[in-house]
């Protein structure tokens, strides 16, 4: 079984920047994608970006929201996603989330939708404040 723990999070002024990183452990050879979210309060959980690890090539999807102020990069050995996050909005106050794919699945390109992710960490807090 894998087990994600996510990481980074805090409190900062809008206009700072934030890394948040996800790591994975336990048997994750066998999981395709790991992506971020992130839901607000009273927001449903949205996707933020998807790439992939140990199975395939590894090209990012990253949402049309959230491109220009957000990237994704992985550790050589795939099992740290990080999101680096520029130029913060209050907006961007929520818990961040990352999931991978179930076991054995394999996709043409990582998918955003959170249905496709079966396993989640608990979520890292981001508040950001004017």
């Amino acid at each position: 079984q894998v087990q994600l723990l996510e990481s980074g999070g805090g409190s900062v002024q809008a206009g700072r920047s934030l890394i948040l990183a996800c790591s994975a452990s336990g048997d994750a050879t066998n999981r395709a994608c790991m992506a971020w979210f992130r839901q607000g309060s009273g927001n449903e959980r949205e996707p933020i970006a998807s790439t992939g690890i140990q199975i395939t090539s590894g090209e990012t999807n990253l949402a049309t929201s959230m491109k220009g102020r957000f990237t994704v990069s992985r550790t050589d050995t795939k099992n740290t996603l990080y999101l680096q996050m520029n130029n913060l909005k209050p907006e961007d106050t929520a818990m961040y989330f990352c999931a991978v794919t179930p076991a054995g699945q394999v996709f043409r390109k990582c998918p955003l939708g959170r249905f496709n992710y079966d396993v989640w960490g608990q979520g890292t807090q981001v508040n950001v404040s004017v």
